[in-house]
């Protein structure tokens, strides 16, 4: 990623977080990795002050509390964290969640691969278009 801050996973599988930690870390990717493991908890962190903004959400939709689509409600009703980008990576292959995913304006909507050397590609292909993608606020 082009940018040094921290990008947020909202992931509440243990095997899935570390999965995409070790996939971040074989592609050298430097930017901190913050794991949250529900909307609750996220929503908490992005809304902490003494927290640098991510420069980019990775969420899973389905997790206890407060699940992904709840998450992303409030934060595209959220001046402040409206901009950040949101990749749903996921294993929710519904239609009704991709639409409605879609209209609240994520990013980008991955399944997540079961293989990890493809699992690594999909990371790969998510660092590649986030290091040429241009952000609003110019990081």
């Amino acid at each position: 990623m082009r940018s040094s801050r921290p990008i947020l996973l909202v992931e509440d599988d243990r095997v899935d977080a570390m999965t995409v930690k070790r996939a971040l870390k074989d592609l050298k990717v430097t930017n901190p990795l913050v794991n949250t493991p529900n909307g609750e908890e996220a929503l908490g962190h992005l809304r902490n002050d003494s927290n640098k903004k991510p420069c980019v959400i990775l969420l899973d939709l389905n997790m206890p509390r407060m699940n992904g689509i709840e998450l992303l409600k409030i934060i595209k009703a959220d001046d402040e964290l409206k901009k950040i980008p949101v990749v749903v990576l996921t294993t929710s292959q519904d239609t009704h969640d991709k639409a409605e995913t879609f209209g609240l304006s994520v990013a980008g909507y991955i399944l997540k691969p079961t293989d990890y050397k493809k699992f690594v590609e999909t990371m790969r292909a998510i660092d590649i278009y986030w290091t040429l993608s241009e952000s609003p606020n110019g990081e």
